[in-house]
Protein backbone atom coordinates (compact mmCIF):
# COMPACT_ATOMS: atom_id res chain seq x y z
CA UNK A 1 0.00 0.00 0.00
CA UNK A 2 2.79 2.42 0.95
CA UNK A 3 4.58 1.74 -2.34
CA UNK A 4 1.42 2.47 -4.37
CA UNK A 5 0.77 5.70 -2.41
CA UNK A 6 4.36 6.85 -2.86
CA UNK A 7 4.23 5.98 -6.56
CA UNK A 8 1.16 8.18 -6.97
CA UNK A 9 2.77 11.04 -5.04
CA UNK A 10 5.97 10.87 -7.09
CA UNK A 11 3.95 10.74 -10.32
CA UNK A 12 2.12 13.93 -9.24
CA UNK A 13 5.38 15.65 -8.28
CA UNK A 14 6.87 14.85 -11.68
CA UNK A 15 3.68 15.94 -13.48
CA UNK A 16 3.48 19.34 -11.80
CA UNK A 17 6.98 20.18 -13.02
CA UNK A 18 5.17 20.94 -16.29
CA UNK A 19 3.86 24.15 -14.68
CA UNK A 20 7.31 25.61 -15.40
CA UNK A 21 6.46 25.35 -19.11
CA UNK A 22 3.24 27.38 -18.88
CA UNK A 23 4.08 30.90 -20.02
CA UNK A 24 2.03 33.81 -18.71
CA UNK A 25 1.46 37.22 -20.28
CA UNK A 26 3.12 38.98 -17.33
CA UNK A 27 6.71 40.10 -17.92
CA UNK A 28 9.42 39.68 -15.31
CA UNK A 29 10.12 42.96 -13.51
CA UNK A 30 13.27 43.46 -15.60
CA UNK A 31 11.19 43.06 -18.77
CA UNK A 32 13.50 40.43 -20.28
CA UNK A 33 10.87 37.70 -20.72
CA UNK A 34 7.46 36.47 -19.68
CA UNK A 35 7.21 34.65 -16.37
CA UNK A 36 6.02 31.07 -16.14
CA UNK A 37 3.19 29.94 -13.89
CA UNK A 38 5.49 28.15 -11.44
CA UNK A 39 7.47 31.35 -10.91
CA UNK A 40 4.21 33.23 -10.46
CA UNK A 41 2.97 30.78 -7.80
CA UNK A 42 6.26 30.92 -5.89
CA UNK A 43 6.20 34.73 -5.98
CA UNK A 44 2.65 34.78 -4.60
CA UNK A 45 3.55 32.41 -1.76
CA UNK A 46 6.42 34.72 -0.82
CA UNK A 47 4.08 37.72 -1.00
CA UNK A 48 1.71 35.99 1.43
CA UNK A 49 4.54 35.62 3.93
CA UNK A 50 5.91 39.14 3.48
CA UNK A 51 2.54 40.89 3.46
CA UNK A 52 0.89 38.73 6.13
CA UNK A 53 0.65 41.68 8.56
CA UNK A 54 -1.97 43.21 6.22
CA UNK A 55 -4.10 40.06 6.16
CA UNK A 56 -7.58 40.57 7.59
CA UNK A 57 -8.48 38.86 10.84
CA UNK A 58 -9.20 35.17 10.39
CA UNK A 59 -6.81 34.53 7.49
CA UNK A 60 -5.06 31.17 7.81
CA UNK A 61 -1.61 31.98 6.40
CA UNK A 62 -0.51 28.39 5.82
CA UNK A 63 -3.79 27.64 4.03
CA UNK A 64 -3.34 30.76 1.88
CA UNK A 65 0.20 29.69 0.95
CA UNK A 66 -1.06 26.23 -0.02
CA UNK A 67 -3.77 27.82 -2.19
CA UNK A 68 -1.25 30.06 -3.90
CA UNK A 69 1.09 27.18 -4.64
CA UNK A 70 -1.65 25.05 -6.20
CA UNK A 71 -4.07 27.61 -7.67
CA UNK A 72 -2.53 27.54 -11.15
CA UNK A 73 -1.63 23.84 -11.38
CA UNK A 74 -4.70 23.41 -13.60
CA UNK A 75 -2.91 25.51 -16.21
CA UNK A 76 -0.79 22.44 -16.99
CA UNK A 77 -3.80 21.16 -18.97
CA UNK A 78 -5.95 24.28 -19.38
CA UNK A 79 -3.19 26.73 -20.26
CA UNK A 80 -2.88 30.24 -18.88
CA UNK A 81 -5.91 32.35 -19.72
CA UNK A 82 -5.06 36.03 -20.09
CA UNK A 83 -7.31 37.84 -17.64
CA UNK A 84 -8.36 40.51 -20.16
CA UNK A 85 -9.25 38.06 -22.96
CA UNK A 86 -13.05 38.03 -22.70
CA UNK A 87 -13.62 35.35 -25.35
CA UNK A 88 -11.14 32.78 -24.00
CA UNK A 89 -12.32 33.38 -20.43
CA UNK A 90 -15.76 32.04 -21.38
CA UNK A 91 -14.42 28.46 -21.46
CA UNK A 92 -11.90 28.87 -18.63
CA UNK A 93 -13.98 27.37 -15.80
CA UNK A 94 -14.81 24.20 -17.75
CA UNK A 95 -11.23 23.69 -18.95
CA UNK A 96 -9.82 24.22 -15.46
CA UNK A 97 -12.37 21.93 -13.79
CA UNK A 98 -11.43 19.12 -16.18
CA UNK A 99 -7.75 19.77 -15.45
CA UNK A 100 -8.38 19.69 -11.69
CA UNK A 101 -10.10 16.32 -11.99
CA UNK A 102 -7.15 14.82 -13.85
CA UNK A 103 -4.29 16.41 -11.94
CA UNK A 104 -5.56 16.04 -8.38
CA UNK A 105 -6.79 12.57 -9.36
CA UNK A 106 -3.16 11.50 -9.77
CA UNK A 107 -2.70 11.69 -6.00
CA UNK A 108 -3.92 9.23 -3.37
CA UNK A 109 -7.64 9.98 -2.83
CA UNK A 110 -7.30 11.84 0.47
CA UNK A 111 -4.49 14.11 -0.71
CA UNK A 112 -6.09 14.69 -4.07
CA UNK A 113 -9.36 15.64 -2.41
CA UNK A 114 -7.61 18.05 -0.02
CA UNK A 115 -5.82 19.87 -2.84
CA UNK A 116 -8.90 19.98 -5.03
CA UNK A 117 -10.92 21.49 -2.17
CA UNK A 118 -8.22 24.12 -1.64
CA UNK A 119 -8.27 24.93 -5.36
CA UNK A 120 -12.07 25.19 -5.33
CA UNK A 121 -11.97 27.43 -2.25
CA UNK A 122 -9.49 29.74 -3.99
CA UNK A 123 -11.64 29.87 -7.12
CA UNK A 124 -14.85 30.59 -5.16
CA UNK A 125 -13.25 33.46 -3.20
CA UNK A 126 -15.76 33.17 -0.38
CA UNK A 127 -13.57 32.50 2.67
CA UNK A 128 -11.45 35.29 4.14
CA UNK A 129 -8.34 33.22 3.38
CA UNK A 130 -9.29 32.72 -0.28
CA UNK A 131 -10.07 36.43 -0.65
CA UNK A 132 -6.62 37.26 0.77
CA UNK A 133 -4.92 34.82 -1.61
CA UNK A 134 -6.91 36.08 -4.62
CA UNK A 135 -6.01 39.68 -3.76
CA UNK A 136 -2.31 38.80 -3.84
CA UNK A 137 -2.88 37.13 -7.22
CA UNK A 138 -4.10 40.50 -8.50
CA UNK A 139 -1.41 42.65 -6.87
CA UNK A 140 1.56 40.71 -8.26
CA UNK A 141 0.89 41.43 -11.97
CA UNK A 142 0.06 45.05 -11.09
CA UNK A 143 3.54 45.44 -9.60
CA UNK A 144 5.11 43.74 -12.62
CA UNK A 145 3.31 46.07 -15.01
CA UNK A 146 4.37 49.08 -12.97
CA UNK A 147 8.01 47.92 -12.98
CA UNK A 148 7.99 47.26 -16.74
CA UNK A 149 6.47 50.67 -17.54
CA UNK A 150 3.15 49.17 -18.51
CA UNK A 151 4.60 45.97 -20.02
CA UNK A 152 1.60 43.71 -20.66
CA UNK A 153 -0.86 46.61 -20.49
CA UNK A 154 0.85 48.37 -23.38
CA UNK A 155 1.19 45.20 -25.45
CA UNK A 156 -2.57 44.56 -25.16
CA UNK A 157 -3.75 48.18 -24.99
CA UNK A 158 -5.28 47.74 -21.53
CA UNK A 159 -7.06 50.73 -19.98
CA UNK A 160 -7.18 52.19 -16.49
CA UNK A 161 -10.84 51.14 -16.19
CA UNK A 162 -9.95 47.52 -17.00
CA UNK A 163 -7.17 47.49 -14.41
CA UNK A 164 -9.39 49.05 -11.72
CA UNK A 165 -12.04 46.40 -12.36
CA UNK A 166 -9.44 43.62 -12.33
CA UNK A 167 -8.06 44.86 -9.00
CA UNK A 168 -11.44 44.99 -7.17
CA UNK A 169 -10.82 41.73 -5.24
CA UNK A 170 -8.02 43.54 -3.37
CA UNK A 171 -10.60 45.84 -1.79
CA UNK A 172 -12.35 42.83 -0.23
CA UNK A 173 -9.32 40.57 0.26
CA UNK A 174 -6.76 42.98 1.72
CA UNK A 175 -8.61 46.24 2.48
CA UNK A 176 -5.49 47.78 4.04
CA UNK A 177 -3.75 47.63 0.65
CA UNK A 178 -6.61 48.96 -1.50
CA UNK A 179 -5.42 52.56 -1.17
CA UNK A 180 -1.88 51.47 -2.15
CA UNK A 181 -3.25 49.69 -5.24
CA UNK A 182 -5.21 52.78 -6.30
CA UNK A 183 -2.08 54.91 -5.88
CA UNK A 184 -0.04 52.53 -8.04
CA UNK A 185 -2.69 52.65 -10.77
CA UNK A 186 -2.84 56.45 -10.72
CA UNK A 187 0.97 56.73 -10.83
CA UNK A 188 0.92 54.43 -13.88
CA UNK A 189 -1.68 56.64 -15.56
CA UNK A 190 0.36 59.79 -14.86
CA UNK A 191 3.51 58.07 -16.16
CA UNK A 192 1.68 57.10 -19.36
CA UNK A 193 1.69 53.34 -18.74
CA UNK A 194 -2.12 53.23 -18.78
CA UNK A 195 -4.70 55.35 -20.54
Amino acid sequence: MLINKLTQQIEFIIEIDRLKQVIRQTLLTDGTRQENSAEHSWHLAMMAIILSEYAPEGVDLLRAIKMLLIHDLVEIDAGDTFCYDVEVNQSKAVREEQAALRLFGLLPAEQGSELRLLWQEFEARVSVTAKFAAALDRIQPLLHNQQTEGGTWRIHNITRAQVIERMRPVEAGIPELWCFVQQVIEKCVVAGYLH
